[in-house]
C-alpha cells in the first residue's frame, strides 16, 4: 500500500501531542533557567533521552510487532512482560495521567480562580477524557485532527513572543550538573515508558487505515516518528531557550516548574499570554491523558488476551487518575523521581537493543545488558537519597 502523506502527518501530529504533555510544558523552561548559558548542553541531553529515545523507541516496538511481544522476543516472556508492566503502570495509570490534571489545575485554573477545587477539577477532565478515549477507534484521529493544531499554534505564539522580547539576559549556569539535569528531566517526562503502549497504539491506528502489510507499516511509522519529533524538538528548544532567558530576572525567585513557566508567560504577554498558556497546558495534559488512557486500556486488553475489554481498562484507569490527582503536582513529581531513575534504564537500553535482534541471537545478552542497567539505576537512586 502507498504511504499516503495526509496519514502520516495526522498520525504524526497525534503522537507529537500524546508526548507532549504535562512534564513536556514544565521541565525544558525549568531546565533552561538553571541551565543559563549552557542551556543548549542541557536541552541535547534533554532532547536525546526524551524525543531521539522515545522515537527510535516507537519505531522499535511497530517493527517487533508491539509492545508486549517486541520486549519478550529480546528478554524472555517473565522480563519482558515485568519490565512493560512495570513503565506502563507508572506511566499510564499511576503518574503521568494524574500529573496532567494537576498541571492542568495548577497552571490553567488555580492562577484565574479558587472557586473551583482540585477534586471537582479532577471528575471534569478525567470525564472529557473518558468521552474521548472510550472508543478505542477515534481518540488517535480526534487528537491529530482538531486537538494538536490548536496546541501547536498556540506554543508558537508564546515562543516567538519571547524570542522578539526577551525577559532578559542569559546568566551564567546556577546548576553544577547541567548535562546530568537534562538526563534527568527526560526521565521525568516518561515518554521512554509508554513506548509500549504509544507503539501498540499507533500499530493499530495504521492497521485500521489499511496499512496491513510489514513494509507499509514500517515506511509510515517512520515519517510519523520524523514529524512527531521534528515538533517535539522545535517546541521543547524553544521553551528552554525562554527559561534561559529568565534566569536573572526570575532565576531567584524560588519556583517550582509549573510556576516558572506561568511566571515567564505573564512576563511576556500578560492577561493575553496566561489565557494563551492556559489553552497550551490545558490542550497538551488533555491529549496526552486521552493518548495515555487510552494506550494503557489497548495494551491491557492485548496482555489479557481481550479476557478484559478495552472500555473496562478505561473505566479502572480513569477512576484511579482521579484518585492520585488530588495529591497534588509536587507530590506526583517528587513520587516520581526514584521509581522512574530505576525503571527508565533498564527499559530504555532493552528497547534500543531491539533495533539489533537479527544481528544480536542470543537473548542472554539483551537480559544482561538489561540487568546491569537496572543495577545502575538502582544505585543511582540510593545515592541520590544518601
Amino acid at each position: 500500500m502507498q504511504v499516503k502523506i495526509s496519514d502520516v502527518v495526522v498520525t504524526g501530529f497525534a503522537l507529537f501531542a500524546m508526548f507532549f504533555g504535562a512534564g513536556n510544558v514544565i521541565f525544558p523552561p525549568y531546565l533552561g533557567m538553571t541551565s543559563g548559558t549552557e542551556w543548549l548542553t542541557g536541552f541535547l541531553c534533554f532532547i536525546f533521552i526524551d524525543v531521539f529515545l522515545s522515537c527510535i523507541g516507537i519505531f522499535t516496538i511497530v517493527y517487533g510487532g508491539g509492545g508486549i511481544k517486541a520486549l519478550e522476543s529480546v528478554v524472555g516472556k517473565i522480563p519482558g512482560m515485568i519490565l512493560n508492566v512495570a513503565a506502563v503502570l507508572c506511566t499510564g495509570v499511576l503518574i503521568a495521567p494524574p500529573r496532567t490534571a494537576a498541571t492542568t489545575f495548577e497552571m490553567s485554573i488555580a492562577p484565574f480562580t479558587d472557586k473551583i477545587s482540585l477534586f471537582v477539577f479532577s471528575i471534569i477532565f478525567f470525564g472529557i477524557v473518558f468521552a474521548f478515549t472510550i472508543r478505542p477507534t477515534r481518540f488517535v484521529d480526534i487528537i491529530g485532527k482538531f486537538l494538536t493544531p490548536v496546541l501547536i499554534i498556540c506554543t508558537f505564539i508564546l515562543i516567538i513572543a519571547g524570542i522578539l522580547s526577551p525577559i532578559g539576559e542569559i546568566a551564567a549556569p546556577v546548576s553544577q550538573t547541567v548535562a546530568e539535569d537534562g538526563i534527568i528531566a527526560g526521565y521525568q517526562t516518561m515518554d521512554i515508558l509508554v513506548v509500549s503502549g504509544f507503539g501498540l497504539v499507533m500499530l493499530n491506528t495504521l492497521r485500521l487505515k489499511g496499512y496491513v502489510e510489514r513494509k507499509s507499516q514500517i515506511k509510515a511509522i517512520i515519517g510519523v516518528c520524523i514529524v512527531a519529533g521534528i515538533l517535539l524538538s522545535l517546541i521543547y528548544g524553544g521553551l528552554a531557550y525562554l527559561g534561559a532567558t529568565s534566569s536573572i530576572v526570575l532565576g531567584n525567585n524560588n519556583l517550582n516548574q509549573a510556576q516558572l513557566i506561568v511566571a515567564i508567560t505573564n512576563h511576556l504577554m500578560g492577561h493575553t499570554g496566561m489565557v494563551i498558556l492556559g489553552i497550551i497546558v490545558g490542550f497538551a495534559c488533555l491529549t496526552t491523558a486521552v493518548g495515555l488512557i487510552g494506550s494503557t486500556a489497548c495494551f491491557f486488553e492485548d496482555f489479557t488476551n481481550k479476557k478484559i475489554k478495552y472500555p473496562v481498562w478505561v473505566v479502572i484507569n480513569t477512576l484511579i487518575s482521579i484518585s492520585l490527582c488530588n495529591l497534588g503536582l509536587t507530590t506526583i513529581i517528587n513520587v516520581a523521581v526514584p521509581i522512574l531513575t530505576t525503571i527508565c534504564p533498564p527499559f530504555m537500553i532493552t528497547v534500543l537493543l531491539l533495533l539489533f535482534r537479527n544481528q544480536i541471537k542470543n537473548t542472554l545478552v539483551y537480559k544482561g545488558i538489561a540487568l546491569v542497567a537496572f543495577l545502575y539505576g538502582l544505585i543511582s537512586t540510593i545515592q541520590s537519597y544518601m
